[in-house]
């Protein structure tokens, strides 16, 4: 190979390696799993399907909502006085909730660095009240 296909091939390889590092940027990171925030919640619950780490991603985002509302319909069994969420009947899906979520956390940008179970329920109490007694 002459040096002018060297030099292709090498500003090839540093094209795709370029775009392989665009693509990662659009996924979820290893850290988002550790979901100290709101924003790495939200991340998490929007990686595209055709991320390496979509399966992963998706799941962990709806066990953690379907884990905290496990919590805090036990909680609310012992002590009825304490629910402010009140989903309808039929309830909504969980894609459904993890749709409205993500955009309730990006139209309330100051929730994006809270503790993502405090603004999981900030989202969950506004959408789904419980009637006043």
């Amino acid at each position: 190979m002459d040096v002018s296909g060297k030099r292709r091939l090498y500003a090839g390889l540093a094209a795709a390696a370029l775009l392989a590092g665009m693509t990662d940027a659009w996924a979820a990171t290893a850290e988002n799993f550790i979901v100290k925030t709101t924003s790495d919640l939200v991340a998490l619950c929007e990686t595209e399907p055709s991320q390496p780490n979509y399966v992963a991603a998706i799941h962990f985002c709806e066990g953690f909502g379907v884990g905290a509302y496990q919590y805090y319909l036990a909680l609310a069994t012992r002590d009825p006085s304490a629910r402010y969420v009140c989903t309808p009947d039929p309830p909504p899906t969980r894609d459904n909730v993890k749709t409205a979520f993500v955009a309730w956390a990006k139209s309330n940008p100051s929730a994006m660095s809270d503790a993502p179970v405090n603004s999981l329920f900030r989202y969950l109490g506004q959408t789904y009240p419980c009637p006043a007694k």
